[in-house]
């Protein structure tokens, strides 16, 4: 992973444009994949890259654990939202996996399940990004606290025209696609997601950096760039991005997400004018 300070947000816009030329270089120059930008925004340029299930303490949960929980809770969401989920019971999932026991990159049965699950504060394996920067920059700075040095954006490419190599032994990251229908917020969001897995015995979610320090300097795949911006750029970048509607309102699609907007708004964006 690169770690890159930059000093303004027309700093990394500069640099953002210079990899997006890369990129289309790439593109022109092969027949093989070049993937799309993932990005992902965090408040805090200390916090790592972990997904919420690892952050309540469970980063070594096998895939066949994980989906007894999201099974065990199932009926009783479906009572409360009214939504009936139609995916594979436990038993006949174990199954599935036992048959698929070399899983490859791709969406899985109960994928979309498991995305309602994550925009709705579940602990979750998926690591959520988004194919737009600046709702990636959104989610950096829209809940960034003063004392807080930087926010970043991560960058993530994972296919750069050359053919991805892995091995089921060693953790490796799984890029899950758009496709697939499940709650809104998936797609105001842009969303897209990686799982980072390892198999011994069975399937295993492990954290991304593990995936990580696997990737040989000279290897061109999951390639990692993180930007780390000053929080001083926050009401500006903030203003801006209100200005092309990507806020909490669009994002969410919630009365408290138009709270919200409406209090950024009428507080901060035209603090001037008051």
């Amino acid at each position: 992973m690169e770690n890159i300070d930059v000093r303004s947000w027309e700093d990394f816009e500069e640099r953002l444009r210079g990899l997006r030329e890369e990129q289309l270089r790439r593109k022109n120059a092969t027949v093989l994949s070049v993937s799309p930008f993932l990005f992902r925004g965090q408040g805090n340029h200390t916090w790592p890259l972990t997904t919420t299930l690892e952050r309540n303490g469970r980063d070594k949960l096998s895939f066949k654990k994980y989906y007894r929980l999201i099974s065990v809770v199932r009926p009783q969401i479906e009572t409360f939202t009214e939504i009936t989920w139609d995916v594979l019971d436990y038993p006949e999932y174990e199954k599935w996996l036992q048959q698929n026991d070399t899983l490859m990159p791709g969406n899985f049965p109960g994928y979309n399940y498991m995305i309602y699950l994550r925009h709705h504060g579940f602990p979750s394996p998926l690591l959520d990004w988004t194919r737009s920067p600046y709702i990636a920059a959104y989610f950096a700075f829209s809940h960034a606290i003063e004392v807080v040095e930087r926010v970043s954006i991560y960058v993530l490419w994972e296919y750069t025209g050359s053919a991805k190599i892995w091995s089921s032994k060693k953790p490796h990251i799984h890029s899950l696609g758009p496709y697939v229908k499940s709650h809104r917020r998936h797609f105001l969001q842009q969303s897209e997601y990686t799982i980072c897995m390892v198999h011994d015995d069975e399937w295993r979610f492990v954290p991304h950096k593990e995936a990580f320090a696997h990737v040989d300097a000279d290897q061109e795949q999951d390639i990692l760039w993180k930007f780390n911006i000053p929080w001083t750029e926050r009401l500006k970048v903030l203003k801006l991005l209100d200005g092309y509607n990507v806020n909490a309102l669009s994002l969410f699609d919630s009365e408290e997400s138009l709270m919200e907007t409406m209090a950024f708004r009428e507080l901060h964006f035209r603090e001037n004018d008051l």
